[in-house]
């Protein structure tokens, strides 16, 4: 949108509900409009919507929706947040914004157990010490790493009453809260200070006390160390030298409760150093989380940091933070490796639910996971019956715990829109992997009697997998990879600004519909560069230039046609691999019943994009001169002289045959003969065809993560995950496409060459 301004309609008071899809939509509330700017700062703009609401400053959250995406708040929480929300809504001349209240616990000061003085102040504190380790009887503990990381049993043993005994999963490292007259930090606490009550209290298992004991300690703001700790008892002293607090709990006979036995409740003490190592642990963090996990699924592990650190006075580091969210995923969403031992009854429960649908994997020696295609009975039936025999391949890495890659066949229904036909995720992308999907795709599409035309990359094996299993078949190279690898060949030194013309002319050859034109775009390109002319030479370029190829791409010249699947794929790539393909298949299934009930409402031949451009070749109709022949073969001319053959729907403007619908030229032969052009339009563009390619359903997929029967024939087999696993930390993004190669090269200020500057140029030397 010019001037990257828009109107925010910010909301207030209302309640967010979950439709059937699982999109969010809000319901009533106030509302007022803000005018935004890419000058307008964050705190200015918060500012104004706090005073619009007669709100605190620091008691607002701002969020808003991603184009198209109803199921995703996205946090607005700094100058960059908001600079992002205008670029996504550049279209949009309003955007949503939801104002939300951050609710605030008001501490209970009655009815406390002993504790600490709460008159103690960050002041009032033990002075801070350059505290490096931290002993747990006798055993050096790293602050700030993990049991994980640090704990191996074979080496460290904590002997009680001659019994060996396990170590805890996790070591306490609670420390005090930055001063308890900071309310801002404790008020979320507080409702943590009878979670332990004395003698007497009883408790479902170990782990629960341990959670509550935990919350206890942050609530009255002090460290605790374990004496004792096993899957029976547990005994836990205060961490501050002479301090007489102390608890001891142990299971109760013939149960599995645990019961506190022992409790001395008074503190001498005025609290443990104050540091910024670990104060909780992950699986802490993960319990904190858990539930606004839910809520915001793309709760950012910086945005943890902050929370935790307003609502509990406990500072963490991101590294903490992103390993508690991926505790938390997982208990919400389940196991990622048990997620590869489903996939067994996954595939028996897809093809049960959806009969002709095609749903298989296969695993290495060892039992790892190799590779899962997915391929259901409405998308084969849909594009067999209503699509062009046209295919796009592609791929688009994930993200998940076990990394891998999806790879993708989508073909283009008769609106233009993009329709999943067959999906694959492998551990790697390599050229196996494709043969392997292209055996699995020749498989489901068995019943196809068309040439396919594929558009994919000619890398990776394509070219000759493509060739030896789908006999007879068309494969048009796609034009974005062709020009990241004739950028990337180009051994000359060439500015941002020769490289982007070369390019431009390099798209006018590929898209040149005569070989006279196709010719003058690379003798443009060969004034520039030789080697580059030479490049396209060799480049099989009767694969890729609409002038040679013999296939049918409707001038579709790129593989990634499919971006919409890929979102779909990088939306639910974080989840385990069975949710993930659950995920991919109700989209799918929720776009097949959309596109059918929107084109029950259409009452032309063609679907509405087609009919569009029909009509736009129309318009040119009128400033030709047919000249009529006793044939079928008539001369029309216009800017230029065109031959138009009837009987073999052939223009020779090409125009015809690129498109499958009639040229400006066939139009005014048809309209001369008294011809209706919709009956010359290609079968796949009718609102008929299209209907037939969404007339199939796909069906809910229930039960696949429980138990296998035991007369399921997959049930001896066991899938475990690949051993490639996500490093920690933020994944690394990096788009691919002609503006990575185009990248402005040095300029010397001295010669004005190109690569290298002043200081390495050779003439100063």
């Amino acid at each position: 949108m010019a001037g990257d301004k828009i109107i925010a309609i910010c909301q207030l008071g209302g309640e967010f509900e979950t439709d059937k899809d699982g999109s969010l939509s809000y319901k009533g509330g106030d509302a007022h409009a803000i005018d935004v700017d890419e000058q307008m700062k964050f705190n200015d703009f918060k500012t104004e919507v706090a005073e619009m609401f007669n709100c605190s400053f620091n008691a607002i959250l701002l969020k808003y929706f991603l184009p198209g995406n109803k199921k995703t708040l996205i946090t607005i929480s700094n100058d960059k947040d908001l600079q992002r929300m205008i670029k996504f809504n550049g279209d949009s001349v309003t955007t949503d914004v939801f104002v939300i209240l951050e609710e605030i616990v008001e501490p209970d000061v009655s009815n406390m157990p002993a504790s600490r003085s709460s008159r103690t102040t960050l002041s009032e504190s033990v002075p801070p010490v350059d505290v490096v380790d931290e002993l747990v009887d006798g055993n050096i503990i790293p602050l700030g790493a993990s049991l994980d990381d640090v704990v191996d049993t074979n080496h460290i043993d904590m002997n009680i009453d001659d019994t060996q005994i396990d170590l805890p999963d996790e070591i306490s490292h609670i420390l005090p809260l930055t001063g308890s007259n900071d309310e801002k930090h404790v008020k979320t606490a507080q409702q943590w200070q009878n979670t332990i009550t004395g003698v007497g209290q009883r408790f479902s298992s170990v782990h629960e006390f341990r959670e509550l004991l935990r919350k206890y300690a942050i609530a009255h703001q002090f460290a605790f160390k374990y004496k004792k700790n096993d899957s029976h008892r547990v005994t836990v002293k205060c961490k501050a030298e002479g301090c007489p607090w102390r608890i001891h709990a142990s299971r109760l006979s013939t149960t599995q409760l645990i019961c506190i036995k022992k409790m001395n409740p008074t503190h001498t003490c005025e609290g443990a150093v104050v540091t910024n190592g670990n104060q909780a642990t992950r699986s802490w963090v993960a319990s904190i989380i858990k539930e606004k996990l839910k809520v915001f699924p793309n709760y950012k592990p910086k945005d943890i940091v902050n929370d935790i650190k307003q609502e509990y006075g406990i500072q963490l580091n991101y590294f903490q933070a992103w390993r508690g969210k991926e505790i938390a995923k997982e208990q919400l969403q389940g196991s990622y490796k048990e997620a590869y031992n489903q996939l067994p009854l996954f595939c028996e429960r897809i093809m049960e639910t959806n009969p002709g649908s095609l749903a298989t994997f296969t695993t290495k020696e060892d039992s790892s996971f190799h590779r899962l295609f997915v391929s259901f009975h409405a998308s084969l039936y849909g594009f067999i019956q209503g699509c062009r025999p046209l295919l796009f391949l592609d791929s688009v890495p994930l993200k998940s715990k076990y990394q891998g890659t999806l790879l993708a066949a989508t073909a283009a229904d008769g609106d233009d829109g993009v329709f999943p036909v067959a999906f694959a995720v492998v551990d790697a992308e390599t050229n196996d992997d494709w043969h392997w999907f292209l055996l699995q795709l020749k498989s489901a599409l068995s019943t196809a009697t068309c040439p396919i035309t594929f558009v994919a990359d000619k890398q990776k094996g394509l070219r000759e997998s493509i060739a030896e299993i789908f006999k007879g078949s068309f494969h048009g190279y796609c034009l974005r990879y062709l020009t990241e690898q004739l950028v990337k060949d180009l051994k000359g030194q060439f500015s941002h600004e020769v490289k982007r013309l070369m390019i431009e002319d390099f798209y006018a050859a590929a898209y040149a519909p005569t070989p006279e034109e196709f010719e003058r775009s690379i003798e443009s390109i060969k004034s520039i560069s030789l080697e580059a002319y030479n490049w396209i030479l060799q480049s099989e370029y009767q694969n890729w230039a609409n002038a040679f190829f013999q296939g049918a791409r409707y001038n579709h010249m790129t593989s990634n046609f499919g971006e919409l699947f890929y979102s779909w794929a990088s939306d639910a790539n974080e989840l385990p691999i069975t949710q993930m393909v659950d995920v991919i298949r109700g989209k799918i299934m929720e776009l097949i019943y959309t596109r059918r009930t929107d084109s029950n409402q259409w009452l032309t031949r063609l679907t509405p994009s087609m009919e569009e451009k029909l009509e736009k070749e129309s318009l040119k109709v009128r400033s030709l001169q047919v000249l009529l022949s006793a044939g079928r073969t008539f001369e029309v001319r216009g800017d230029s002289i065109e031959v138009v053959d009837i009987d073999h729907w052939d223009c020779s403007c090409k125009g015809w045959q690129l498109t499958g619908l009639p040229c400006c030229h066939a139009i005014a032969v048809l309209s001369c003969i008294g011809c209706s052009p919709y009956d010359y339009c290609s079968r796949y563009f009718m609102t008929e065809s299209y209907r037939s390619t969404y007339s199939e359903s796909i069906n809910p997929i229930p039960d696949f993560d429980r138990p296998a029967m035991k007369d399921s024939s997959q049930l001896a087999v066991t899938v475990t995950p690949p051993p490639t696993r996500r490093p920690p930390g933020r994944p690394t993004t990096k788009k691919i496409g002609t503006q990575d190669v185009m990248k402005r090269q040095l300029q010397c200020s001295k010669c004005k060459g190109l690569g290298h500057n002043k200081s390495t140029c050779k003439e100063t030397l």
